[in-house]
């Protein structure tokens, strides 16, 4: 029987960036918190195996069945059992009974259907995967409300949020603002963001991030999918929720209230700040990231997004306003533009060009149940797919155009 002042925990996610920071966290707190359940990918064994020694969960999944396989063979006699596999390995350790609290930190859409099992399952959620929002935020806030399960994010962004609306009266908020570091690229020129290289891309000067969340900070899309996120964690209308840039990732994000008066987060960018917050509220632990120093933060600056330079942004918007499954799409085709990137099969300002023109090709539809979700992310995926393989890195002279306009509406389908 799991003793009522530990919280048990199922790490989804644990060998990405947040999923090691969350480890970082249970192993300060000992006597408060205990890993039940690991999950991850499979990319990356060597560290699974290491996180399995040192934490002793019950079960351990892994997405990729051969991964798992080879796992399994490499553990001691007696985990054979333990070791799930698949995606319906990764949902069972979700839903695992013996866990009280999933940490939803699987990078992209792979991470939608575990945390929607653990919702169901009666478990509380730390989400730090806000493609599940994104994708499907009607539906799985529908559900959060039916099990009565508490939902705290995991983002420093909606972390910022949730402990700045405490503040306040909800009905006395004006809007909220979302800071953006603006990544590596915030003060270049058009010229030098079409030659970016991912390298370039992947160098971001406040926070060590994963490879897909740092281009997505470059291209100010990670901040159009956490407005779309804070839409429905908050409950706001998308035109009461603002982005600005912030270079210095100091004050992670501010609410605005009717009166005029705004309240602000402010603190060290460290992810095991907010980490910490969603395991531990409504309590307060002693941290141990570093402390701010407010003497020495003397240039705080704060700026209005580029919506020429960084287009993304602008887009995001647009997908939330048309609503459906045009978010989904929006996130399917950025999720596959970005792994084109990173290979360098198309530049940086075409990652934008592929979500655009693909959300212009395909018509959101009204979301009636998951299985529409399901749809339009794979059908996004194929026509993403598509158009970069029309697009030829070897060609030097295509340029990249403006992208048609996005997301035709319901009526259209």
């Amino acid at each position: 029987m799991n003793d009522p002042g530990i919280k048990h925990i199922a790490l989804l996610g644990s060998t990405g960036s947040i999923g090691k920071n969350v480890l970082e966290v249970v192993r300060q707190y000992p006597g408060r918190f205990r890993v039940v359940a690991l999950a991850a990918a499979g990319r990356n064994l060597d560290l699974l195996r290491h996180q399995i020694e040192a934490f002793n969960p019950l079960v351990v999944a892994v997405a990729d069945e051969h991964e798992a396989g080879a796992l399994a063979q490499s553990l001691p006699a007696g985990w054979g059992d333990r070791v799930l596999a698949g995606a319906t390995g990764v949902e069972r350790a979700a839903c695992l009974p013996e866990a009280d609290t999933v940490v939803s930190a699987i990078v992209g859409a792979a991470g939608l259907l575990p945390t929607l099992a653990a919702i169901e399952a009666g478990k509380n959620i730390a989400l730090a995967n806000k493609e599940t929002l994104v994708m499907a935020g009607e539906l799985v806030m529908a559900r959060v409300q039916r099990h009565k399960v508490r939902l705290l994010p995991i983002d420093s962004e909606h972390s910022a949020i949730f402990q700045a609306l405490e503040a306040g009266r909800r009905q006395d908020v004006f809007k909220l603002i979302l800071t953006a570091s603006g990544g590596p690229f915030h003060d270049w020129t058009m010229e030098r963001l079409a030659a970016a290289t991912p390298a370039q891309a992947l160098s971001h000067p406040n926070w060590k991030m994963g490879q897909k969340i740092t281009i997505d900070s470059a291209t100010l899309m990670n901040k159009g999918l956490e407005v779309i996120e804070a839409k429905w964690l908050f409950d706001m209308a998308l035109d009461d929720i603002e982005v600005v840039v912030h270079p210095q990732s100091i004050v992670h994000s501010l609410v605005e209230f009717i009166d005029g008066s705004v309240v602000a987060q402010l603190g060290v960018p460290d992810m095991k700040i907010p980490i910490t917050y969603a395991l531990s509220y409504p309590e307060r632990l002693r941290g141990s990231a570093g402390r701010l120093d407010l003497a020495r933060c003397q240039d705080l600056r704060f700026m209005a997004p580029d919506p020429e330079r960084f287009p993304a942004l602008p887009l995001a918007y647009q997908a939330g306003r048309t609503g459906g499954t045009c978010p989904a799409i929006l996130n399917a085709a950025n999720e596959v533009a970005v792994a084109a990137f990173l290979r360098n099969a198309i530049r940086f300002p075409e990652i934008t060009r592929v979500v655009a023109d693909t959300m212009h090709r395909l018509p959101a539809a009204p979301i009636l149940d998951l299985g529409s979700v399901l749809d339009a992310d794979l059908a996004a995926r194929m026509q993403a797919e598509s158009i970069i393989a029309s697009l030829t890195l070897q060609d030097d002279t295509r340029t990249t155009t403006e992208p048609a306009e996005p997301c035709r509406t319901f009526s259209n389908h």
